[in-house]
This record gives structure tokens, sequence and C-alpha cells, in this order.
């Protein structure tokens, strides 16, 4: 299989695809579903090759015997990202939402304020308010049509009932990788306010130049630190609904232990064994590959959209997502959408739903065929028509 490989996902039981009608009006008869963040990309032949062999044996029993899922975790964590993982502090969860819930679950109390730097994914603040605990929004700020953080404003408006801080790292949806130097200054932020910090790094892997640092690697943070990492957005296997929570200081690692027991959770094997055949030489060649071919999306995608007065797409340094600021168009929001959705017939995810700062902004999944982020440009092009 090529990237390039159209792969008919309708009736699938596809979020993306067969939700896209009921949630956005685009049918997936003659439109685009480029919301949701998984890819229409086939995983590495190893990993259909590890349920292929599940299915063949035919006995769906529980997963025994981890060390090599673990063994797989702690070499794709050495060798992606120079991290040397603690096999004992590795907590598989049912995804990274589910990993999000339980870290509020047992390191945070109801009425307890939780900081996001907004604009951020939309589900760490739907989690928060589920579990009756407060979203404290500190806005990035923008630099050149980029995002950065303002350490000195966050001071100031820090409520006293902050207890922890979610990061996204790299940044979803506006694709920033942040540097050490920002990293260091998060930890000390949350050093000087006593926060617990949950590093969100789904989308480490899919980087474009900048180099990803894990949180784990900043000095003085590991006795207040939660990662967070998967293989899901990687390689495209979301469905398994496994995540890795990773804790090095022991007092919280037994703390996050005796709240999953408490629970009653315990990992899916399917997941666990894809995860374990696609953190491997052959899992890494095929990401190699796909970050090729994700830049040309990339590169096609902006100066597409970039050509159109009043749009701009923010430079995507990691992730599929790409960012679109319609405010220089002068449209409102809901003007902007229903031209996107009625005459491009482009399923899209709307910029308010990641808190302030997304007012004015639609995020775009382009880990898609080339064909389609073509498509997807001319149909953009088409139905801004009267702004060139």
């Amino acid at each position: 299989m090529t990237f390039d490989t159209q792969i008919d996902r309708r009736n699938t039981h596809s979020s993306k695809w067969d939700m896209m009608e009921p949630l956005y009006g685009v049918s997936p008869d003659d439109g685009l579903a480029m919301w949701v963040a998984d890819m229409d990309f086939r995983p590495p032949q190893a990993v259909a090759d590890s349920l292929a062999r599940l299915t063949e044996h035919g006995i769906y029993g529980y997963f025994g015997d981890d060390s090599k899922y673990l063994d797989a975790i702690a070499w794709w964590m050495k060798h992606r990202h120079g991290w040397e993982v603690p096999r004992g502090g590795i907590f598989t969860t049912h995804g990274l939402v589910n990993g999000t819930a339980l870290c509020l679950d047992t390191f945070t109390e109801p009425g307890d304020g939780v900081v996001l730097f907004t604009p951020v994914y939309h589900s760490f603040a739907k989690v928060i308010r589920a579990n009756d605990r407060e979203v404290i929004e500190l806005p990035l700020v923008q630099n050149n049509g980029r995002y950065e953080m303002d350490f000195d404003s966050y001071d100031a408006a820090l409520p006293p009932h902050a207890k922890m801080v979610i990061l996204c790292s790299p940044h979803n949806p506006g694709g920033r990788v942040w540097s050490r130097a920002e990293l260091q200054q998060v930890a000390e932020f949350c050093i000087k306010h006593d926060l617990l910090l949950v590093s969100d790094e789904i989308h480490h892997d899919l980087t474009f130049g900048a180099k990803h640092t894990a949180m784990a690697l900043i000095d003085g943070i590991s006795d207040r630190l939660i990662m967070m990492t998967a293989a899901s957005k990687t390689f495209n296997i979301a469905g398994g609904h496994s995540g890795n929570v990773i804790i090095e200081d022991p007092n919280l690692r037994a703390r996050f232990a005796k709240r999953m027991q408490a629970l009653g959770l315990s990992p899916n094997s399917f997941g666990l064994h894809m995860i374990t055949a696609a953190y491997s030489p052959e899992g890494a060649q095929w990401v190699d590959e796909l970050l090729v071919y994700l830049d040309g999306n990339r590169k096609i995608f902006d100066a597409g959209i970039n050509a159109i007065p009043g749009l701009a797409s923010m430079p995507l340094e990691a992730t599929y997502l790409a960012w679109v600021d319609v405010s220089g168009t002068g449209m409102s929001l809901q003007e902007a959408i229903d031209r996107v959705q009625k005459r491009a017939k482009i399923a899209v995810n709307h910029g308010p739903t990641f808190g302030t700062g997304g007012e004015s902004f639609l995020r775009f999944n382009i880990g898609t065929q080339r064909a389609n982020v073509e498509r997807a440009v001319a149909a953009m092009q088409e139905a801004f028509s009267d702004l060139q």
C-alpha cells in the first residue's frame, strides 16, 4: 500500500466518515471528512499481521506477560525521543482522554482548578468539567502567526485554587513544537505555583523539522510530572483505545496505581498487540515515510489556503491538523463555516470548541490521501472565490 491509495471508510462505523452528516450536515457521498483526528491510512503491515495472528488463533482471552509490550514502549521512547522510560511506571489506559480523566480523578478534588493553555484540544475541558473541576483558561498569544506562552500574565492571572496544568505538547490545534526553553518555563511555572503537570504528548512522533523534547527530559519537574503518550495518532490505531500514563515519581505512581485498581481497570488486549507491533523498526520506517507524505500535504494545503484572501493557515510544526484563521475575511465564523460545509462540502472542527482564542478558527485534518487535500483546496478556493 502507498499513502495515495484511496480507502472507502463509509459505512464502517467510522466516527470521522459516518458521523459527518449528522454532526455537520456534510454527506460522505460527495463531501470530505476533515474533522476527527484520525488518518485515512492503513497502519504498518506489522500491525495488521499482529491482529491476523490473533484471529487465526481464534481465542481472545485476557492479556498476560506484558514484557514484550513494555520492551517495545521503552525501545521506541529511547530511539525516537532519547527518553529512558521507567518501566515500572507505565500504566495502560483506555486512550489518553481516559488517561486525562484518571489523572483528574486521582490527583485533584471537585472544585479544584485545572489550567489549560488555550486554544487547546477540546476534550480536556469536557473531561475537566464532567469531573466537577474548574477550567482555568490561560490564553496563548500569537507572535507573527505562531503561538507562544506569556508567563508574566499567567503568574498574575492564576487563581489560588489551581492544582494542575494539562499541557498539549506538541500543541493541538496550533501545531507548535514547544522549545526546550519554553518547556523549562512551563516546569518553573508549575514549581512556582505548586501545580501538578500532565503532559499529553500524543502527537510527539509527528513533527516536521522541529525537534520535540519530552517533558520528562526537563530538569526539576519529575516529582510533579505525569507523562501521557500513545501510538494511536502515530500509527492510526485510535480504535484500539490504548494509551500510556507514565510516572517516574514513586509517590505519584503509587497513588495512580491504587486508583486504577480501585476502578478495576485492565488493558484491551487488541490495543496492546497493535502497539507492540507498531513500536518496532518496521513501524519506525513507516513513520519516516508517513512524515514525508504529510509534509507534502501540509505544503499543498497551506499554499492553497493562504492564497485565499483573508484566510491564514498557521505554520504547522507538528500534527496533521491545520489551524485556519478566517478573521481576515471580515465574515462571522458562522458565515465561514457555512461556506466550508455547504459550498466546499468539508466537515471541519469549529474553533470555539477549543476554548478562548479559537473564536475565528477552523481545524482541518490533512491526514488523508493527497488527492483529497488537493480536492479540499480547490473546493475552498471555489467557496471563497468572490474574495479573490
